[in-house]
C-alpha cells in the first residue's frame, strides 16, 4: 500500500478523516507537491528535510499540540 492508499483510506473513515497528514518523500518529481496536497495531505515535505521549516508545518497544522524539540 502506498502513501495516497494510506491516504484515502484515512480520509474515507470518520475517526481518522481530520487528522492532518503530511506526504514525505526522498524522491521529489515535478508536480508531486500539488498531487499530494489535491489529493488531501495537509502539506509535502521533501528530503532532505528543512527542520526549521518542518517545525513551523508543525505548529501550523497542530497549533494547540505541545511540540518537543
Amino acid at each position: 500500500m502506498d502513501g495516497l492508499e494510506v491516504l484515502k483510506r484515512l480520509k474515507e473513515d470518520s475517526e481518522t478523516e481530520n487528522i492532518p497528514v503530511i506526504a514525505l518523500t526522498a524522491h521529489a518529481m515535478y508536480g508531486d507537491e500539488q498531487k499530494f496536497l489535491r489529493a488531501g495531505c495537509s502539506g509535502y515535505v521533501s528530503k532532505p528535510i528543512d527542520i526549521p521549516g518542518f517545525k513551523l508545518l508543525l505548529e501550523k497544522l497542530l497549533p494547540d499540540t505541545k511540540i518537543r524539540y
